[in-house]
């Protein structure tokens, strides 16, 4: 089993007491902060692996917070990245937005607003990688079984019963029971339900 999920959530801010009154904020919650008051040296350090959020200000000198959130977007980061600034603007906040930010929010930022808006993009972001988890399990599974498996796969989840898998295979119905127990137990599935959810798509180009 993976080991538990502990979120950490990345605050980007040049100014000390705006950076220190966040982190303790965000401490009260029970999520871990890492506090950062230069951008560069986040981005340098910052491990794409990690679950959490980040907290990023918009205005400061060197590097914009919108050239972050850039930088971060084109990299593939997945993480929620909510956006603070002290001089809002409807255009600021569009592209903001635009450019993939979960949140903007104005400073000085409500206590209860930033705790709210960060509790929703760590369970997003949690929620998130265990689906991508899952889905990489399914393929690793799906990787496993025979050619045959996975054309009874493709008929199974297309409807057919194992009397018709038998006839369009030109097999009998108990080898595709066998076939089907043999698949079942690979793909660690207890339901016709399960198999479907989860490898319906996979078993898709088998059928094409």
């Amino acid at each position: 089993m993976s080991a538990p999920l502990s979120p950490l959530i990345h605050l980007i801010d040049d100014d000390d007491a705006v950076r220190a009154s966040l982190a303790l904020l965000i401490g009260t919650v029970g999520l871990r902060v890492q506090a950062w008051a230069d951008p560069q040296a986040f981005m340098r350090s910052f491990d794409r692996q990690s679950i959490g959020a980040i907290v990023l200000d918009v205005r400061m000198p060197g590097i914009s917070g919108l050239t972050v959130l850039d930088a971060l977007m084109a990299q593939g980061v997945d993480h929620p990245v909510i956006m603070l600034t002290g001089h809002g603007t409807v255009e600021l906040c569009r592209r903001a937005l635009k450019s993939g930010a979960a949140e903007f929010l104005e400073k000085p930022v409500d206590d209860e607003v930033l705790l709210e808006a960060l509790q929703i993009a760590v369970r997003q972001h949690v929620g998130s990688r265990e689906r991508h988890q899952a889905s990489r399990q399914a393929r690793e599974r799906y990787a496993q079984l025979s050619e045959r498996e996975r054309e009874v796969l493709g008929l199974i989840v297309e409807g057919l019963t194992n009397k018709e898998i038998g006839r369009a295979l030109g097999l009998s119905p108990r080898t595709v029971e066998t076939h089907r127990a043999n698949l079942f137990a690979k793909l660690q599935v207890e339901s016709l339900a399960h198999l479907i959810r989860h490898y319906a798509t996979l078993a898709a180009p088998a059928n094409s």
